[in-house]
């Protein structure tokens, strides 16, 4: 996905961030970045969510991210559920993946995933390839 880095946190590495979905904020995990720049990243949520808590059926079918305090708000199409508990959320033309346990869901329909650990990863292009 697409971001651009607004400011930074309190946190060591926090940065705030804007994306064509709304705004967000998490950790940094890549090398230097600058304020105002762009960058293309994946985003790595680093914990269990639990299905019907962490992540609920939403009331739009938008896609969108929000934050507020500490929490991060992802609203997309709830993709895959594998049977380790591995799930992807389709958000406009990126996917994330994320690992989740409990009662199923279905597929295809648009949720809200809730995280306070959201790492960024930003992705450098070399010749075509997308380099971590």
């Amino acid at each position: 996905m697409k971001i651009t880095i607004t400011a930074r946190g309190l946190r060591k590495d926090e940065v705030f961030f804007n994306s064509p979905y709304g705004e967000g904020k998490g950790i940094w995990c890549g090398g230097a970045f600058s304020l105002g720049e762009n960058y293309d990243v994946e985003f790595e949520i680093n914990e269990l969510l639990i299905r019907w808590i962490d992540i609920l059926p939403a009331a739009t079918h938008e896609y969108s991210l929000t934050h507020d305090k500490d929490v991060v708000v992802f609203t997309g199409r709830l993709e895959n559920i594998e049977e380790d508990g591995t799930a992807s959320l389709q958000i406009g033309d990126s996917l994330m993946m994320f690992e989740c346990l409990g009662e199923p869901m279905p597929l295809g329909t648009f949720v809200r995933v809730r995280t306070a650990e959201l790492r960024i990863y930003g992705m450098i292009l070399v010749d075509s390839e997308v380099k971590l």
